[in-house]
């Protein structure tokens, strides 16, 4: 609790001005990764609209094209220099150069620019997901930390992936709703008593004001709350309404993405967090799918044929941003939902598994709270100034974050 002014207290700074309540729900930013990119020949859109063809790739967001944003052309100059799989995720949400050799050196991510920003307004200011373990080892000389993570909080610092659901939910959860429940002058009540001690009787009369009129304001609102009549934006939930994962890391990849899809969802919807990345798998990585039948070939081996199977897992992956955007599309908030106030961006650091990154798959869904108009086609295949880059600033003033410039690029894209 802030104290009002004292003469027996210094005061050695001015305090940040009072934020207003917000009128409207906040925009939400998610981004999902799933490596070595997709099937060459079913990975495009056309037309634009509800009626906008989606190659087999895209099925599962048929239902979502209406509010889609499908772009391509875009790419990261810096990922085309050492062309492995390594140099081409390290800085996928940055553009920044990569150190080579063994050494961690890339730029922050977007994600965590934006959690730098606004993270002061929420619990925890990102969430990183994950749902296959970092590898340590390096692979042609480039550290293969660069396929393990999409999220960086500083050049030489990977955010910290969590992968274990359970921890995901405690990290978010644990405590918060004994916190909620309590009130502000009774969780600071004993430290209000000692510091009262310390200073004069004309202060002890300020406080003791200052404290009452906190008090009957708690009142106040406790009373207008269960009339119905507060006003202002809220959560749509104030704890979570899903159990507890089991503690332990899933075997079962499809229970796996599916925990942490909720987790997503749930983080939003109780405004835990506004910004959160999903790393589905790895970059380079090991996952099998079974549930599928397709169980006799690694994933990164898998996306270097091009075959029927290797369609099946795609679909898999996309079918997990479908599910989210199904869920958040369920969850109103007053006029719009909980989709229409968010942006799922789902992107890999390569086309196809052949390592082709001169050209960037990237798929939105959402609203981003009337920011982003949906059924857009988009390509900038052939143009000069086709830099990833440029999509992230479009997403960073979404999420009210200005900047001038952003890895390799200085404007936003004007359509997204």
């Amino acid at each position: 609790m802030m104290l009002p002014w004292m003469e027996s207290v210094p005061a050695w700074a001015e305090s940040e001005p009072r934020q207003p309540a917000a009128a409207e729900p906040p925009v939400r930013m998610a981004i999902l990764f799933s490596g070595c990119g997709y099937h060459r020949h079913e990975w495009w859109a056309k037309g634009s609209g509800p009626d906008m063809e989606l190659g087999k790739v895209l099925h599962p967001l048929n239902d979502f094209r209406d509010r889609m944003v499908f772009i391509n052309g875009l790419y990261n100059a810096e990922a085309l220099k050492g062309n492995i799989h390594s140099s081409q995720t390290g800085n996928l949400l940055s553009g920044a150069p990569l150190s080579a050799g063994g050494t961690i050196r890339t730029g922050t991510s977007v994600d965590q620019v934006v959690a730098q920003q606004i993270g002061h307004l929420t619990k925890i200011p990102s969430l990183v997901l994950g749902c296959e373990k970092a590898n340590p080892s390096v692979h042609k000389n480039y550290s293969m930390l660069y396929s393990s993570h999409i999220s960086w909080s500083s050049p030489t610092t990977p955010a910290p992936l969590e992968v274990y659901p359970a921890l995901a939910f405690d990290h978010l959860f644990k405590d918060a709703a004994q916190q909620g429940d309590k009130s502000v002058l009774d969780a600071v009540l004993a430290d209000a008593q000692d510091f009262r001690r310390g200073i004069s009787r004309q202060d002890q009369q300020r406080l003791d004001e200052y404290l009452n009129s906190v008090r009957e304001v708690e009142q106040r609102i406790e009373r207008a709350g269960k009339r119905g009549e507060l006003q202002g934006w809220r959560p749509t939930l104030t704890e979570p309404d899903m159990p507890r994962p089991q503690d332990g890391y899933p075997q079962d990849i499809v229970e796996h993405m599916k925990l942490m899809s909720d987790i997503l969802v749930l983080a939003f919807q109780t405004d835990t967090t506004r910004v959160c990345t999903l790393k589905l798998n790895n970059d380079h990585g090991t996952l099998r799918f079974p549930h599928i039948g397709v169980d006799y070939m690694i994933h990164h081996l898998l996306s270097h044929t091009d075959n029927d199977d290797w369609l099946k897992v795609n679909q898999f992956f996309l079918e997990q941003m479908a599910y989210i955007a199904r869920r958040m599309d369920s969850i109103q908030e007053g006029e719009r939902t909980l989709l229409d106030n968010s942006m799922l961006m789902l992107c890999s650091s390569m086309l196809t598994g052949s390592h082709d990154a001169t050209r960037l798959p990237v798929v939105m869904v959402g609203g981003a709270g009337g920011k982003l108009q949906g059924g857009q086609n988009l390509d900038y295949a052939g143009q000069e100034n086709r830099q990833m880059c440029r999509l992230y600033l479009s997403m960073m003033n979404k999420m009210g974050v200005q900047l001038d410039a952003f890895g390799d690029a200085t404007e936003a894209l004007a359509e997204v």
